[in-house]
């Protein structure tokens, strides 16, 4: 960790955790977790299908780093050949899961009202800018 996200990290440790909850591929893994746990390569191509883009497979392994590391997601790493890992949420990462699934699903159901704001919003700065 570097000295200013150990400062940020002393001063707004929330905000932190907020931001790793709420990050693109953050969302994404807690919410195809509460379903069930998943390998890697499953979990990459479950969050793939829920956004419709890939996600790398170093931004996925520093997804799932940074949200076991705030204690949401467990990884189960088992002594086999070949090497299985297999991760899930933990009781608080179905809590913070939970939470983002539901703005998820506000986010879904309010977005012709948020399409109509942005239109009218644009609508507005446009004849602003016509009229100065």
């Amino acid at each position: 960790m570097t000295v200013s996200n150990e400062v940020g990290e002393a001063l707004c440790p929330y905000r932190l955790v907020l931001e790793h909850v709420t990050s693109r591929w953050g969302v994404l893994v807690l919410i195809e977790l509460l379903e069930r746990s998943y390998r890697f390569g499953e979990l990459r191509r479950a969050v793939g299908r829920g956004s419709g883009r890939s996600v790398s497979e170093k931004m996925l392994t520093q997804t799932l780093q940074t949200l076991e590391r705030d204690g949401l997601v467990h990884r189960d790493a088992k002594p086999v050949i070949p090497p299985r890992v297999d991760y899930s949420l933990t009781v608080l990462g179905r809590e913070a899961a939970e939470q983002v699934r539901g703005l998820a699903a506000w986010t879904r159901d309010r977005m012709e009202q948020v399409e109509t704001a942005r239109r009218t919003y644009d609508e507005v700065r446009e004849e602003r800018s016509r009229t100065s």
